[in-house]
């Protein structure tokens, strides 16, 4: 995840295509680890760089992922009320426009009598894509999606079963259960914790699950990896990660550990001049991994570099 400092490149079009399957997300500054007024946020890794922009409110407003000299993808979104109403993705391939395979995202919304998104999905060169139906309850939480295109129609569904201190989100592909999240509360040594068990299923048999516990300042502290054994029948685990922070609550250190094994990653940070404070710099140790990031505010009208 991006908020527990994961690398940029190619997440942010990984996490859009896995979310598009599920809610419509709006990105802003936080989901990206970043404080303040912040206009551009520039990542570079030993291996490429993205920019991300941001408008004044604080929404992602521009993404362009630079794969070398001539190639890159470029994403726009367009807001109006604080609601996604336009999507544009562009990719360019030799400095040139690839019509085929940039898309448009146009989203209509509804609120009468209860929320309804549609989105449709069309590429540059004029095509239909496809076209998704988001309907919502009277909570404002997301129940149904109805995905239509040259295959056919299809239809995830989104249950909600509250049990005691519980709440349990799972969602049926065409009826059949594709994953399922529990989020519980429980009291830590350090306080209240929170903890998210999410379940994965192929052709709605178990495949992997995930459980991942934060505490009471919400931050991860520890993440246990499952595979589901078809020989044992149950989850095994695979490897466990423990994540601690310093005292101004900046990732230091995330410990794995497996059945043979266990491994230590140390985070160092550098921080910029400005108010927020935010980092610039991150090395991983032991193998000296880096990303640095170039970020520039939104002050009085105009533009401060940090």
């Amino acid at each position: 995840m991006v908020k527990n400092y994961g690398t940029f490149l190619s997440f942010f079009f990984l996490l859009t295509t896995v979310l598009q399957s599920q809610e419509i997300q709006i990105f802003t500054v936080e989901d990206f680890d970043l404080k303040g007024k912040v206009k551009t946020c520039l990542v570079i890794t030993d291996y490429g760089k993205e920019l991300f922009e941001f408008n004044e409110n604080g929404y992602l407003a521009k993404t362009v992922t630079q794969y070398n000299d001539t190639d890159q993808d470029i994403t726009y979104y367009k807001y109006s009320n604080g609601e996604l109403l336009e999507k544009r993705m562009e990719s360019y391939k030799n400095n040139v426009l690839d019509a085929s395979t940039s898309m448009a995202n146009f989203y209509t919304i509804d609120t009468v009598p209860q929320r309804k998104i549609l989105e449709k999905i069309i590429s540059y060169d004029k095509e239909f894509l496809e076209q998704q139906e988001y309907q919502y309850d009277d909570k404002n939480r997301l129940t149904k999606i109805v995905t239509s295109n040259e295959d056919g129609v299809d239809e995830t569904t989104v249950e909600y079963t509250p049990y005691k201190n519980e709440l349990t989100i799972s969602f049926f592909f065409n009826s059949v259960i594709e994953k399922s999240i529990r989020t519980s509360k429980r009291q830590g040594k350090n306080g209240t914790q929170k903890v998210v068990l999410t379940k994965e299923y192929i052709d709605g048999e178990p495949n992997r699950a995930v459980e991942e516990i934060y505490n009471a300042d919400d931050k991860l502290v520890s993440k246990e990896v499952f595979r589901h054994s078809m020989d044992q029948k149950k989850f095994v685990m695979e490897q466990k990660l423990f994540y601690s922070y310093d005292s101004d609550g900046m990732l230091n250190k995330i410990t794995t550990k497996t059945k043979n094994s266990e491994a230590v990653e140390e985070y160092i940070f550098q921080f910029d001049s400005s108010e927020e404070k935010n980092w610039i710099k991150q090395i991983i140790t032991p193998n000296n991994t880096y990303t640095t990031r170039k970020i520039t505010y939104y002050i009085d009208d105009e533009t401060e570099e940090g």
